[in-house]
């Protein structure tokens, strides 16, 4: 565990987000395959809306969009020193998303600009990230850009996937000493032995595409799919989620000498219905207190957690003086929490 050091090194400035035009919706759904139990489906995900990427739209094209809505809002351009870009959904092997973004965007030749391979954790990680730049003045302020479409790994009749996810961008500003959302303490953890629990096992050079990789079988579950789709153990990461994320919050908190009753706010990744239900039982979060906006756009993966945060500060659910806790987990096995003063 990094040693804590209660240092306040990071600020989000802004958060603005896209999703694509494109809605599908559980009737949609129902329409196409009828066999499914539609309401069975929306009790257990919570979703009954996704926004889907078009065919000729990647990450990155969400990506963008979502940063010219940040900096366009912003009433003075900043000087743009890093852009760390996080997405499973890369349009290239290489190079990286983040230089597409450098030169749509006309950026300095100054600008440090990567990528790295995260979903449901990633925004809290690349949290992490910023803030060593900006503690050892690598930069001064940094674009967090999250942005997948992961509804082109989905096999279509894969009721598991297809009902759950939908694809979104965001884009934060990060900058460090301002008064906006200060990010006192980050915790992250992983759990490498689970890395098949979510899976696309076919597509990279492990495990080339063939012929024979595009054969479409049934899961345990009784959903289709091939080895190049994503291939989802729910009841296994539910299991990890119920066991770990509870005490991972719980050692934030303690660590900060704080109780779940100090938080104002749960910002949670948008995972489905049925984990955030037991996220609030085992952790003892009343509902009030608990951020919930999977109904309408699903879960988007890395930009899950951004949507949630813009969101609520739209519906004035986050005030001055309030502690927030935002906390993302899922691939890998990775999982990661924040502590957020507003």
């Amino acid at each position: 565990m990094t040693e804590f050091t209660g240092q306040k090194n990071l600020s989000i400035n802004n958060i603005e987000y896209y999703l694509p035009q494109k809605v599908v919706t559980n009737d949609d759904l129902s329409a196409e395959n009828p066999e499914w139990d539609m309401a069975r489906a929306l009790k257990n995900t919570g979703v009954y809306r996704r926004h889907i990427a078009s065919d000729n739209e990647t990450a990155f094209d969400l990506g963008l969009a979502a940063c010219n809505k940040l900096l366009d809002g912003l009433e003075q351009m900043p000087t743009i020193d890093a852009i760390i870009f996080c997405t499973q959904s890369p349009d290239h092997i290489i190079p990286s998303n983040a230089f597409l973004l450098h030169k749509s965007l006309k950026l300095s030749q100054d600008c440090l600009a990567f990528d790295y391979n995260l979903a449901c954790s990633g925004y809290v990680y690349g949290l992490a990230i910023a803030e060593g730049l900006l503690a050892t003045k690598r930069a001064k302020n940094i674009l967090l850009v999250t942005a997948d479409t992961y509804s082109k790994y989905i096999y279509e009749q894969d009721r598991s996937a297809r009902l759950l996810f939908g694809d979104g961008a965001s884009a934060s500003l990060l900058t460090s000493g301002s008064d906006d959302l200060c990010v006192c303490d980050i915790l992250c953890g992983t759990s490498g032995q689970y890395y098949d629990k979510f899976i696309i096992p076919v597509g990279g050079l492990r495990q080339p595409k063939t012929q024979d990789t595009d054969k479409v079988l049934m899961d345990p579950w009784g959903n289709p799919k091939s080895a190049c789709h994503i291939n989802m153990d729910g009841m296994g990461i539910m299991a990890f989620v119920n066991s770990e994320i509870p005490k991972h919050v719980k050692q934030l908190l303690k660590r900060n000498n704080l109780e779940v009753s100090d938080i104002s706010l749960f910002v949670f990744h948008q995972a489905s219905r049925s984990v955030l239900d037991a996220l609030a039982r085992f952790i003892g979060i009343k509902a009030e207190r608990m951020y919930i906006n999977i109904e309408n756009i699903g879960n988007t993966v890395s930009s899950s957690i951004p949507i949630a945060l813009k969101e609520a500060m739209e519906q004035k659910r986050i005030s001055k003086g309030n502690k927030i806790v935002i906390c993302g987990f899922g691939a890998g096995l990775s999982w990661a929490s924040a502590l957020i003063e507003v």
